[in-house]
């Protein structure tokens, strides 16, 4: 079974990464446009989204924050941890009289190693449509 690091030992502001060698992070540009749509509305429309992947987990789409209808989506209570990126916001997203819990999140204030996704905002693939 993998288990994250002790995050009590982590430096302030640094995620887990150092300390640990076999686990990674990257980033890559997205070549081609994306759009999210939920509901039969666009939620997010972009040229600029990134690739992120990550040890053990299936790459994960981020948008600019900019490039996201932010009137669709309603900030939740909901948050979680993650000892390589830091804390999660999530938003549900209301379009046409329907609404998703909790279908976007964002690391508002990743951890300094992190300063990629800073300002971008990601989607659960099974909550919302990629086209």
């Amino acid at each position: 079974m993998d288990t994250p690091p002790d995050t009590a030992k982590q430096s302030p502001g640094l995620s887990a990464l150092a300390d640990t060698p076999d686990y990674e992070i990257t980033f890559e540009s997205e070549p081609k446009r994306l759009r999210v749509q939920f509901n039969g509305e666009t939620i997010a429309d972009s040229t600029e989204a990134l690739v992120l992947s990550e040890t053990r987990h299936a790459d994960v789409h981020y948008f600019p924050r900019a490039d996201v209808s932010m009137d669709f989506l309603r900030r939740t209570d909901h948050h979680s941890f993650c000892p390589y990126k830091g804390s999660a916001s999530y938003w549900s997203i209301e379009a046409g009289g329907k609404s998703v819990e909790n279908a976007a999140w964002s690391y508002e204030d990743p951890f300094d190693d992190l300063p990629e996704i800073k300002s971008y905002i990601s989607f659960y693939k099974d909550r919302v449509t990629f086209r």
